[in-house]
């Protein structure tokens, strides 16, 4: 995020590279570097003449080097975007020869997504020379509610750890669909506000009681009640929530809760360094840690790997995931 601002702030400040090859596993950062430089290099009257926008899909290299070699008519420079670049993967090495002598009057820009070039390649170093490269990588969900804060800040909003939590676990690590509910609730709220759970039942449609983020704190807590109630809801309601993504959270949690027992130091700032969670949440993994011992911890995990592979619909094709799912919490609490 910081190096998208430092890039931002040359391109505002017209420290234009000739050429900005974007690529990587994440696409909302080469997303907005490219809108950015497609509505700010050229004024409105320069980009009829000077600015076009390529398809990968459609063109060749040659055909992308031929119009970079161009020069603009009547402004500083020509702009030229080649999206779903990655569609030329098995010939983009050949832009190599132009990177090594761009035209200094054309800012091109190749949108590589969801792959990267290999950086042991010619390609690669060149453009560490002439240009920029960015790679706009993933990140772990454990990562993401961070980046969720950070996202709102700038823009006077605030959010709790719970509320950036369901969207997490609802829409997972894709920063695109979550920057989407954000600005849907920005417009919706006024500055200044921090979203709640309340706030994302309302305006986004998560259940702030009946999700996962619900069934692993009750499940923490053995609080049976309440994770029979989540549970029997998650049966009723199973397109909503897929088994599939409930075991793997769940996973993920007594996982982390067999790195908790393990753990010298338990004292709050070094379990959330060392499980990679918020510290809001670490009395839920002290919590959690009191109701199962180390031993009960790696029998749930072993369970939850059966369980896995049954809601993949392995050996247990007849039988539907809201019981499979209610067989699950049983032996959890069990």
């Amino acid at each position: 995020m910081d190096e998208v601002k430092l890039l931002v702030t040359d391109i505002k400040n017209k420290k234009l590279k000739p050429i900005y090859f974007l690529m990587g596993e994440e696409p909302y950062y080469i997303d907005k570097i490219s809108d950015y430089i497609e509505s700010s290099v050229l004024s409105e009257e320069e980009r009829g003449f000077n600015q076009m926008v390529l398809y990968g899909r459609d063109v060749s290299i040659e055909d992308i080097v031929g119009n970079a070699k161009r020069f603009p008519m009547m402004a500083e420079y020509q702009v030229v975007i080649v999206k779903e670049a990655q569609d030329l993967s098995r010939t983009i090495e050949k832009l190599a020869a132009y990177a090594e002598n761009p035209q200094p009057t054309t800012v091109l820009v190749v949108n590589y997504k969801y792959k990267k070039i290999d950086k042991r390649k010619a390609l690669y170093k060149t453009l560490k020379k002439t240009g920029v490269v960015y790679e706009s990588k993933k990140l772990y969900e454990n990562q993401v509610a961070d980046w969720i804060r950070r996202v709102l800040s700038p823009k006077g909003y605030q959010i709790s750890p719970k509320a950036a939590q369901m969207l997490v676990e609802f829409l997972g690590t894709d920063l695109s669909k979550i920057n989407n509910e954000l600005e849907k609730l920005q417009i919706i709220l006024p500055q200044g506000t921090q979203i709640s759970p309340e706030h994302i039942e309302e305006n986004i449609g998560i259940s702030k009681d009946f999700n996962n983020f619900e069934l692993r704190k009750a499940i923490g807590e053995r609080n049976a009640i309440k994770a029979y109630r989540i549970v029997n809801y998650f049966a009723e309601n199973p397109k909503d929530n897929p088994m599939v993504v409930t075991v793997s959270l769940l996973f993920n949690f007594f996982s982390q809760l067999l790195h908790f027992h393990g753990l010298s130091d338990k004292s709050p700032r070094n379990v959330a360094s060392a499980l990679k969670i918020n510290p809001y949440f670490v009395n839920e993994y002290v919590t959690a840690a009191r109701n199962y011992p180390m031993r009960k911890v790696s029998t749930v995990v072993a369970s939850l790997r059966t369980f896995d592979v049954k809601s993949k619909g392995v050996g247990a094709n007849a039988v539907p995931q809201g019981d499979l799912l209610k067989e699950l919490v049983a032996g959890i609490l069990n």
